[in-house]
């Protein structure tokens, strides 16, 4: 099979080359915002542009990108639109804007919301536009653009502005379409629709008649789209050439059916449309589906339109449809076939007659229905209200193909979609990983569309939205799993050997050459399925290899994914490997098939089982494991091997291929999501709708739950009652104490709790008292029962002084429901997380919480924030990895707590010991849980049902209350529990109480099970990540027991790393659940109080959020008010020009590098450290893994050994640092020719709130500045000088305070060479006055030394660093003096320590000047990238 070439990558323009465009030039003339005088709009402008940027170019998307960055959509385009000017190149270039702004990923429709009037008549003219003739005023190209546009609308429903546009086109009265007979059966089959359609009817007849015109246009709109599309796909000839543009017009066609079907509010009505228009049918008869190159993204498109045109749920309700349902509606339609058959059709009696069964195949069905006539068959599908009544002698106008199709494809017996899921395998093949329309490479552009479900705001069921994550997170994998089997591969070489075998001229750390494999296995089939229950086979390798990559291997574990390979190599021994090559041809890859490690063998060929004992040692280097094979390939394979001849896959691996554990999760998680498919998903009722994005988003909020809590303890939560009041601005306070001294925390309080709503209140007065109620808290502060004389007894207690937002939040969290928090950078979310867990515990001691986190490093710093509360430890556990980074002696990982299960195993089981005594069942009971767990099933849930059946209402006559203690069969059990149990009151009271019991008994029994689910950092968690947990417990009765939902996240951050660009943008697969509940509406708690940066800093950032302040602390400490010693600004923008005529590079693709960007970031750094600035307060971030790399070299280079300067806290990319911060940051944005992503808004919130006291921003002015969505940064970015401005003999720390002119002279920094020259003149001078002193010190008299001694070796350190920091001033050029930057040979990288003098440090720093061109290691230089090894030099995380 060949692998597609190699898609190319667009290149964004160069700045002088958006200088030079024509574009620029107009824009600079007409609506560039740093403008002033523009001249007044002229509709020509926009003809020109369109005709001879956009329509010459063939819609080139550079030039289409120039102009949206251009800001001509916000500042031209509909900011002067209107009915009066509205043309073709006007639509169109309004059209081309949004849709590049969706491709951008930007947010497109704010500048309509602003100016909304025009809208409905630009809506209007965009559908003309759509039903034009091709071959008229708009050409196929153009109305494919239209098409997407279209899409888009339908896609922004939660936009009211589109939503109100939208709505008409596919509302009920689009039913107007259909033809007569269809209608007829539609309205027939729910009577409640017939009553809306006359309504409709009587209010058309009220319309005048242009409006009614216009009404029914638009209602027809979709229909006549779908006859259009029909004559468009059928102009394409089965084997002459055909023009791209018609196949891309008929991909986007289907793609916006898809999203049409996609989305209940669309469906609904929808659906029917196009179902009585055929167009499934009209597709798969086309000649389009047989062209093998031109039509396969369509085939495949077409795949996923039937998916959905069939999917199992009712369009009306939007209830999901069961295996019976679906086969009930199968039946019906093959009955009401059967019935017409025997009722007009003679020549069908046969069929009529059989039973279902025999006549649903496809087989039979084209065998009864084949021989008959076009004219019979049209007959027949009229008769099914399918087609047109065929009017007497006359001859159908449609061919017999499609007649005897339509009535095929609309009996045949459909495999149910559960059934076609457990039928697919799990691990991806080579027809999969090479496809570029399912797995797209890493260069997606955006331009074309792909055959890849959605995921949206809103899903049709549960089903179709674990099924759409399923599908994506294969292919997510799949992508990686691509990566890692094209790196293996060609790392081995594989040649062809003389002989026609293969040989392998290199080697690669996670693969292998397969020595022997075999099939040791195949399990017969459960019962009702075709694939065997399992598939084993052995593996056997050599490992003649180091010792420590032995032991890699050696060391596969259970459940461990791996991947076996066939190649066959056509290249002769020696070839190299060129990765811009197509990767299959060069390497002769056949197969890929995935499997899973049971274990390697012992000596006697048995499984060694993981476990406590010691491995035993084998002999030799020959290692065989035993691996499981999928069974659905496996079945799927033989099948194949048996009809159609084929070779059998598993008889030619000769690779195998490992993982690294971290990323091969993916077997796990599909399986999950598989199971939880194939189980009756059971999500609380409370978050059902609001999951699928349907209903009242505000439904789950605590104050709409039925179940609300009136009191609750607060414990520790306020530091005082004057805290109290103040948390509750707006509320009355009434504390039952009158003694203030008695009037201390922990407080209870009791709520207000709303009830009866929608009664109406007839006075007023009452409403008056109800609203005063409603604001009136009742406080009771309690006393914590003593605990014992010694300090570790007293409770430890929360110190923080929350905000009212801070408690709102955690109010919200200990009631029901769900609980939403955004929490912008430093405003405390971990505390407000840790605080909610610790009320929750003291509240509800008997349920069990869940916390689930995006990073190790966010739970550590959960668990060590829990631990300092009153929270007892041994009900802490902590799973997975990533314990050991906890400061603690105690362990809280699985592990550590076995000791603890251990102990409570054995209390359960003596539990379950005396149960079994009490009941008199003989034997024993309680050796294992497993045993504990059939006594379980058999001996207390016997009894527990025939005690229910005796006492349970029978009938009208309520039982007799002394029945349910009478019957009661485990007194004897609960004999040591406060007597009597059952208060004899009341039947209702007591049956509660036997409950209760019962529930006593049956949690001795219980798994993991857990009542709260709180998620920290949950805008950075994938959407299906975030739904499993809610479904990994069994239900109750049938029930969710889940009560809460809290999740505590900031979606104005970055969202979760999705490595391939085409899931994440057209897929839109890096939404996270919470991302989308903030769209669709759910109501959140926005804290809005900020204590991390200074208030300057914050404003760079806090625009993009509601409200966002200060805690009074930032302007009170010191360390906020004071200056950055050395630094005029505690923030600047520092424009980097070209270094040497070089901006960016990028040696290898999407791997950025700016050298003047970072050699001037590390003189800054080394300036800072040089002051007396500790390193480890000061971080380096940058936008690009490339930039990242070249940082860390240059830093090796010139100060990393340094002990006067050292290392930076860290040097890495923004998105990595998500989540921490620094008192110092230094940051490269690397870009000179496009923004790239940190057009993302998302990514520049992270950049800017990362640091506390200082930013530094290193960055290509000109470029950002223009940028639309950077704007409110970037303009207090600019408005301070754009050059850097210093105080070199300012000492750290200063007493200087921020803002305040300096007494020491100000030194502009014009660019990097001058920075880099002068920080080493700087360090020069520290390193002699070091020298000086430590020569006055050997002069000094020896007893004056031996008294010192230990003192001076003490101070020396300081002392020379004050030394330097006072005589430093001698030596600064002043900015005007280039002497010292063009005459440096002194100052040369080869100036060595001997002759400067400097012996008392291990290396003097290398120089930068203009003269001398400085290459940075392999990762720096763009003409050294070219080779594979540059390549792969930088880490895995390069792209």
């Amino acid at each position: 099979m060949a692998a597609p070439a190699q898609p190319k990558k667009i290149v964004a323009p160069t700045v002088s080359q958006i200088n030079a465009e024509f574009v620029t030039q107009l824009a600079c003339k007409y609506w560039a915002p740093h403008i002033k005088k523009k001249s007044p709009f002229d509709i020509k402008v926009i003809e020109d542009i369109y005709e001879k940027e956009i329509v010459k170019s063939r819609f080139a998307i550079r030039k289409i990108m120039l102009l949206e960055f251009s800001q001509y959509l916000e500042n031209y385009l509909w900011m002067n639109y209107s009915p009066e000017v509205s043309s073709k190149a006007y639509l169109m270039s309004i059209c081309c804007m949004v849709n590049e702004k969706f491709r951008e990923n930007v947010p497109a429709w704010e500048i309509f919301k602003k100016k909304p009037d025009h809208f409905p008549f630009f809506f209007k003219h965009i559908l003309k536009a759509a039903l034009a003739e091709t071959d008229g005023e708009f050409s196929l190209h153009e109305q494919t653009v239209l098409l997407l546009f279209l899409d888009h609308c339908f896609n922004s429903l939660e936009v009211d502005l589109i939503r109100s546009q939208v709505q008409q086109l596919i509302s009920l009265p689009m039913w107007m379409g259909l033809q007569l007979a269809r209608l007829e059966l539609e309205l027939k089959k729910t009577p409640k629709l017939r009553k809306f359609w006359n309504l409709i009817k009587k209010n058309d007849e009220k319309m005048d008649p242009e409006a009614r015109e216009q009404a029914y246009q638009e209602r027809r709109f979709l229909s006549q789209l779908i006859q259009k599309f029909i004559s468009v796909l059928k102009s394409v000839p089965l084997s002459e050439p055909v023009t791209m543009d018609k196949v891309h017009y008929c991909e986007r066609f289907i793609e916006l059916m898809i999203d049409l079907e996609a989305l209940l509010p669309t469906r609904r009505w929808f659906n029917t449309i196009l179902d009585d228009s055929h167009l499934l049918v009209h597709c798969y008869l086309s000649n389009l589906v047989r062209r093998e190159e031109d039509g396969h993204l369509f085939s495949q498109l077409l795949d996923m339109l039937k998916f959905y045109t069939g999917f199992e749920i009712n369009d009306q309700t939007g209830n999901a449809l069961t295996e019976n349902e679906m086969t009930t509606i199968h039946y019906d339609r093959i009955t009401s076939l059967q019935r017409a058959a025997f009722a007009h059709f003679p020549e069908l009696y046969d069929f009529a007659l059989s039973n279902v069964a025999e006549v649903d195949t496809r087989e039979s069905l084209v065998k009864f229905f084949g021989p008959l006539s076009s004219n019979t068959l049209h007959q027949v599908a009229s008769y099914l209200c399918l087609l047109p009544t065929l009017p007497k002698n006359e001859d159908t106008t449609f061919d017999k193909e499609f007649l005897l199709e339509l009535l095929v494809s609309r009996h045949e017996r459909r495999i149910s979609q559960i059934q076609q899921l457990n039928q697919m395998p799990l691990y991806p093949t080579e027809k999969i990983i090479w496809d570029e329309n399912i797995v797209p490479t890493e260069y997606y552009s955006g331009e074309g569309c792909l055959a890849l479900p959605k995921l949206n705001l809103q899903f049709l069921t549960l089903h179709d939205y674990l099924l759409r994550n399923f599908n994506l997170f294969r292919l997510e994998s799949t992508y990686e799993i691509r990566q890692d089997i094209e790196d293996s591969v060609s790392r081995m070489k594989p040649w062809q050997s003389e002989y026609g075998g293969v040989v392998f001229g290199g080697w690669a750390r996670m693969a292998q050459p397969i020595v022997a494999f075999t099939v040791v296995e195949v399990a017969k089939p459960n019962i009702g399925e075709n694939w065997p229950t399992r598939v084993r086979a052995d593996v056997t390798i050599n490992l003649n290899v180091r010792d420590h990559i032995k032991d890699e291997w050696e060391g596969l574990r259970k459940h461990d994914v791996c991947f076996l390979i066939t190649v066959r190599p056509t290249k002769p021994y020696g070839t190299k490997f060129d990765r811009r090559r197509p990767f299959i041809e060069q390497v002769g890859l056949v197969y890929v098939r995935g499997c899973e490690i049971q274990g390697m063998l012992d000596d006697k060929g048995r499984v060694i089982e993981d476990g406590p004992e010691p491995r035993p040692n084998l002999r030799g280097e020959s290692r065989t494991f035993r691996v499981f094979l999928d069974p659905n390939q496996y079945q799927q394979d033989m099948t194949n091997t048996i009809q159609n001849g084929a070779e059998d896959v598993y008889e030619t691996f000769n690779i195998i291929m490992r993982r690294k554990p971290k990323e091969n999760n993916f077997k796990a998680v599909l399986e999950t999501i598989r199971n939880l498919m194939n189980t009756d998903c059971v999500v609380p009722d409370w978050l059902h709708d609001i999951i699928l994005g349907y209903g009242d988003p505000s439904s789950a909020h605590y104050s709409k739950m039925p179940n609300q809590i009136a009191t609750l303890d607060f414990n520790d939560t306020f530091l005082s009652i004057e805290h109290l009041k103040a948390s509750f601005p707006g509320h009355n306070v009434k504390v039952t104490v009158e003694d203030p001294a008695l009037q201390i925390p922990p407080f209870r309080i009791t709520f207000p709790v709303r009830s009866g709503k929608g009664k109406k209140r007839k006075d007023a007065d009452v409403e008056d008292e109800d609203t005063e109620e409603a604001k009136t808290l009742i406080v009771e502060p309690h006393v914590i029962p003593n605990r014992g004389p010694y300090p570790y007894n007293q409770p430890k207690r929360n110190t923080i002084q929350f905000t009212h937002t801070q408690i709102e939040a955690i109010r919200a969290g200990m009631q029901p429901g769900l609980t939403m928090v955004v929490g912008p950078p430093g405003t405390g979310k971990t505390d407000v997380a840790v605080q909610i867990i610790s009320n929750i515990y003291h509240n509800f001691p008997e349920q069990r919480t869940l916390i689930v986190t995006h990073s190790n490093q966010a739970l550590n710093q959960l668990f060590e924030k829990i631990m300092a509360l009153d929270i007892d430890e041994r009900h802490l556990l902590r799973l997975g990895h990533g314990e050991e980074e906890l400061e603690t002696e105690k362990d809280f990982s699985r592990y550590g707590r076995v000791n603890y299960v251990l102990a409570r195993r054995i209390e359960l089981l003596e539990e379950v010991k005396r149960l079994q005594k009490s009941l008199g069942v003989p034997g024993d009971a309680s050796y294992t849980c497993e045993t504990a767990g059939y006594f379980f099933l058999y001996q207390v849930m016997s009894r527990w049902e025939e005690y229910i059946s005796k006492v349970k209402n029978k009938g009208s006559t309520l039982p007799d209350v002394t029945e349910v203690s009478t019957f009661f069969p485990f007194h004897e059990y609960f004999a040591n529990a406060p007597q009597p149990i059952f208060k004899g009151r009341s039947y209702e009271e007591d049956m509660e109480i036997a409950e209760g019991c019962f529930r006593h008994i049956k949690k001795i029994f219980t798994q993991l099970e857990y009542d709260n689910i709180l998620m920290e950092e949950a805008a950075q968690i994938l959407e299906i990540e975030t739904f499993i947990p809610l479904l990994l417990q069994n239900p109750q009765d049938g029930f969710s027991r889940l009560k809460r939902w809290i999740m505590i996240g900031d979606h104005h951050q970055l969202p979760p790393v999705i490595k391939n660009m085409a899931f994440q943008k057209y897929s839109n697969m890096e939404q996270s659940l919470f991302t989308r509940f903030v769209r669709v509406g759910v109501p959140t708690v926005d804290l809005d109080a900020q204590g991390r940066a200074r208030a300057s800093l914050c404003n760079l950032y806090n625009w993009r959020y509601k409200n966002l302040g200060n805690l009074p602390h930032v302007q009170l400490l010191p360390e906020f008010s004071t200056a950055n010693a050395g630094l005029l600004y505690d923030f600047q923008l520092i424009n980097v020009e070209d270094f040497q005529g070089v901006g960016e590079s990028e040696p290898n693709p999407y791997f950025y590098q700016n050298l003047g960007e970072a050699e001037y970031v590390v003189a800054l750094f080394m300036y800072m450290c040089l002051l007396g600035y500790p390193a480890d307060k000061i971080s380096i971030l940058t936008t690009y893994n490339g930039q990242k790399h070249l940082i860390r070299d240059i830093i090796n280079r010139r100060c990393g050994n340094n002990p006067l300067i050292g290392r930076p806290n860290k040097v890495t990319t923004v998105d990595r640092f998500q989540g921490q911060q620094n008192d110092y940051i230094l940051l490269s944005l690397v870009r000179t020719r496009a923004v790239g992503h940190l057009r993302d808004v998302r990514r520049l919130v992270v950049a800017m709130s990362r640091a506390r006291l200082g930013l530094y921003i290193f960055a290509r002015v000109s470029l950002f500045q223009n940028c639309f969505e950077l704007t409110p940064a970037f303009s207090q970015l600019t408005a301070r000088p754009l050059h850097l401005h210093i105080i070199p003999t300012e000492p750290f720390p200063t007493t200087r305070k921020n803002g305040e002119r300096p007494s020491h002279e100000v030194q502009i920094i014009k660019n990097m060479p001058q920075m880099a020259n002068f920080v080493y003149n700087m360090y020069m001078h520290l390193i002699q006055t070091t020298h000086h002193y430590h020569q006055t010190l050997l002069q000094l008299p020896p007893a004056m030394v031996e008294e010192g001694e230990e003192v001076q070796n003490q101070e020396t350190e300081l002392e020379t660093e004050e030394e330097a920091m006072t005589v430093q001033a001698d030596i600064i050029p002043s900015p005007t003096d280039t002497s010292c930057r063009q005459e440096t040979p002194a100052f040369q990288t080869d100036t060595t320590p001997s002759e400067t003098g400097a012996t008392s440090t291990p290396e003097a720093i290398p120089a930068l000047s203009e003269t001398t061109p400085t290459v940075v290691g392999a990762v720096s230089a763009p003409a050294e990238a070219n080779t594979p090894q540059d390549a792969t030099s930088a880490p895995e995380e390069t792209k």
